[in-house]
């Protein structure tokens, strides 16, 4: 079993920044990756960045590259999202989530553990 724990969200003004983070604890050892996904109110679950825990390997989604930016410390088996000039539409529940095997970077259901969600408020 993995445990995933996010924090940092909250209410921002456009153009402003934030810093998520995702705690993992028990079983990581054997994990392939991690990623970040966020779903709007009304709206599916959608892919946002995801890494690859051994060697850093980025991806992200056409409407963050740029603006967002994903790492990982290996040693704190902790990963964050660092965001930058944050638009309205980026709000929504932030969710962090890991995969034991490499499925799909983009997929919700290439995911094992999930984590319970942070809320990230733009204004305009």
């Amino acid at each position: 079993q993995v445990q995933l724990v996010e924090s940092g969200g909250g209410l921002v003004q456009a153009g402003g920044s934030l810093r998520l983070s995702c705690a993992a604890s028990g079983r990581t050892g054997s994990g392939y990756g991690m990623g970040w996904f966020r779903q709007a109110p009304g709206k599916e679950r959608e892919f946002v960045a995801a890494i690859s825990w051994a060697i850093a390997s980025t991806y992200y989604a056409d409407s963050v590259k740029g603006r967002f930016t994903i790492s990982r410390d290996y040693t704190k088996n902790t990963m964050y999202l660092q965001m930058n000039s944050l638009k309205p539409e980026d709000t929504a529940v932030y969710y962090c989530a890991f995969q034991n095997h490499y499925n799909s970077w983009t997929n919700v259901r290439g995911y094992d553990y999930w984590g319970q969600g942070t809320q990230v408020t733009v204004s305009s």
